[in-house]
């Protein structure tokens, strides 16, 4: 019986793997968005070898930041406490 069950395991198993779509279901250049849209490819990806890295400054808090009374600093601005 479980020699049965191993290889109905198996068999669902390779059944349930079909052709892998990397486009969502959208088709050939396009692919899904963040809610599930389609959309178009823009074009290839070139990756050019011993190209430059582009690194941006890191941002920098002053910390003697000052908000009016009864705010604080939180998330990028002054907000009510």
């Amino acid at each position: 019986m479980k020699y049965l069950f191993a290889a109905a395991l198996v068999a669902v198993t390779f059944a349930g793997i079909g052709s892998a779509s990397a486009a969502g279901g959208c088709g050939p250049g396009w692919h899904r968005g963040p809610y599930g849209g389609c959309r178009v490819n823009r074009g290839p990806v070139v990756v050019v070898p011993g190209a430059p890295v582009v690194v941006d400054r890191p941002v920098v808090v002053v910390p003697g930041r000052r908000c009016p009374i009864g705010f604080a600093w939180r998330y990028g601005r002054c907000r009510p406490i």
